[in-house]
């Protein structure tokens, strides 16, 4: 409602004409077999649905739909359901975020051009949160998130095993002689064994936190789990808040301000969250034009104490973070650090969404004054081998290789580092850094979650389980170590990363916020004066993606996609 006045809806202009283009709209509607009352001037409200079988995290919202559905019909409003396109990180290659711009792209064209006038994202899977945010920006509509939850702790054994995290455990364990291939696989149904995405503080995790944090959706809706019954009346309760977010005329804008995402950057330190995060919020900032830089990162977030005891920088799980207080209690924990009067989803302000919120769990939720880790932050770090920067994770890496020089061992390619990575005649000890290559956006393509090498088997074979890494591709939420990830320029734009040869020292000093290749300016123009850029792709959407796709340090949206478009109506199609 604008002054006591509600705001023409967008679903008139199809539904609500009284002629040969109103009749047409109504009428295939109707083989649905739905009254006629639908269509007297309620809020037509889009589902969008990320629902499918090839997304494991994913497949069970066409169940969870039904919920939004229930609380949208009890509001007053007609829900309509519409698929877009499902990310899975587990089965897509070569990497989900090849398509999460894509994604957000189907997600924006599928609002404008229908009888749209609010919208319900459901998201679970890494790149289907992001992507579905992006999207619904670029046209700022009254929007809610409502995310598919983690699954319950995995169990295998005697112990608690999570998902991603437990992965690359067992996989070096495996390759160092100490875990058996029949383990390995006994392990696998014990892991995820119930549906939802990540339990890990994983970048589906992360991200849901994110919405949370971002006040995009309603309270809790980060950590209950999928299967847990409060997860389905969330659902509901998101289809009753979108009806009235419409009427309220609450868009996206007026939710995603400066403030919402310095308050997201704070609670991803403060969980421990994904360094995926970064490139994701910084997409998302730049399609409602709020002004959002790789450097805010870590000016904002980088003091922020860790407070979260969850796998992979810690013990516990997102199951164990929704018994403990879920993130009301992380954000009523870093009350000083927050902006209170950031608008929510709700109508309140994120201060009064979590002003009561308690912690009940001290092994999970650790207070500000005695926390997990201090200064957990992202951090960012530049020099001549990362002139527009690069990211590592404290509260995932060794302390002591925080400070590092090291020889470099340099893989010029994924299938480089494949083919060598376990030759016993490898020339690398554990004080060398590992290079790699053609892992940014460009260079995959896609930026793929390569970043968190695997240690060669002579290594880990000495006991040893972290060395410095160095890539311009990522790394999955669920992964940790020592690793330095989106060096911008990426090797394929010939940055000085596709410059570094085997044997050039290199200087790790996140402290001083600094990586250094330790040769001169004259050697390294001499080597770019050599180096030959790879071939791009030819043709689909590869072509249009490595074309146009921006670089690490803002965010790998299109560059044709930054900003956004609204949602007029479009002219009709008769």
């Amino acid at each position: 409602m604008t002054n006591g006045i509600r705001k023409q809806l967008r679903s008139q202009a199809w539904f609500g004409k009284a002629d040969k283009d109103g009749f047409i709209h109504r009428s295939w509607m109707k083989n649905q077999g739905l009254p006629h009352h639908l269509f007297d001037g309620r809020p037509v409200i889009g589902i969008c649905n990320t629902w499918s079988e090839l997304t494991p995290c994913n497949a069970h919202f066409r169940e969870l739909a039904e919920y939004v559905k229930r609380g949208v019909y009890e509001a007053g409003g007609f829900p309509v359901e519409f698929p877009v396109m499902s990310l899975g990180e587990s089965n897509l290659r070569p990497t989900a975020m090849l398509f999460r711009n894509l994604a957000s792209m189907d997600v924006e064209e599928s609002i404008r051009a229908n009888p749209i006038d609010g919208v319900v994202l459901m998201m679970g899977c890494d790149k289907t949160t992001p992507a579905l945010l992006m999207g619904a920006a670029s046209c700022n509509l009254p929007t809610i998130g409502v995310s598919g939850g983690p699954m319950l702790n995995g169990r295998y054994k005697d112990k608690i095993i999570g998902s991603g995290t437990g992965v690359w455990q067992m996989s070096e364990s495996v390759r160092a002689g100490q875990m058996s291939m029949q383990e390995f696989t006994d392990a696998e149904a014990s892991m995820n064994r119930s549906r939802g995405h990540c339990m890990t503080m994983g970048t589906a995790s992360t991200m849901a936190s994110m919405v949370e944090a971002l006040g995009m959706s309603l309270p809790h809706n980060a950590a209950i789990p999928a299967v847990d019954a409060r997860r389905q009346v969330l659902a509901h309760m998101s289809g009753r808040r979108i009806v009235e977010m419409v009427n309220e005329d609450l868009t996206m804008d007026k939710i995603l301000t400066r403030k919402a995402f310095e308050n997201a950057i704070r609670v991803n330190a403060a969980i421990g969250g994904s360094t995926n995060a970064v490139v994701h919020l910084l997409a998302i900032a730049g399609r409602l034009g709020v002004p959002l830089t790789l450097e805010d990162w870590d000016a904002i977030g980088s003091d922020i104490p860790c407070l979260l005891n969850l796998q992979p920088s810690g013990e516990y799980l997102m199951e164990d973070l929704y018994y403990a207080g879920g993130i009301p209690a992380v954000i009523r924990e870093l009350d000083q650090w927050i902006h209170h009067d950031a608008l929510t989803v709700n109508g309140s302000t994120i201060g009064a969404n979590n002003a009561g919120a308690e912690c009940y769990d001290r092994k999970v939720i650790l207070p500000l004054d005695a926390p997990f880790k201090d200064k957990a932050g992202i951090a960012v770090l530049k020099g001549n081998l990362a002139p527009n920067g690069a990211i590592i994770k404290p509260s995932a890496s060794t302390p002591s290789l925080l400070v590092h020089r090291g020889r470099a061992v340099v893989f010029e390619n994924i299938e480089d580092l494949h083919a060598r990575i376990n030759d016993e005649q490898l020339d690398i000890d554990e004080h060398c850094i590992m290079v790699l290559k053609g892992a940014g956006p460009k260079g995959y393509p896609g930026f793929a979650e390569v970043g968190n090498m695997p240690l060669p088997p002579k290594v880990l074979r000495k006991g040893i389980t972290d060395m410095v890494r160095i890539s311009d591709g990522r790394m999955s939420g669920t992964a940790y170590g020592t690793v330095v990830l989106h060096v911008s320029p990426e090797a394929a734009v010939g940055g000085p990363l596709a410059l570094v040869q085997n044997g050039d020292l290199i200087e790790l000093d996140v402290p001083g916020r600094r990586l250094h290749l330790d040769i001169s300016d004259a050697e390294l123009a001499r080597r770019k004066a050599l180096w030959v850029a790879p071939l791009s792709p030819q043709r689909g959407w590869h072509k249009i993606y490595v074309d146009g796709v921006q670089q690490a340090h803002l965010g790998a949206d299109l560059e044709v996609l930054a900003g956004g478009s609204g949602a007029d109506v479009p002219r009709d199609s008769h």
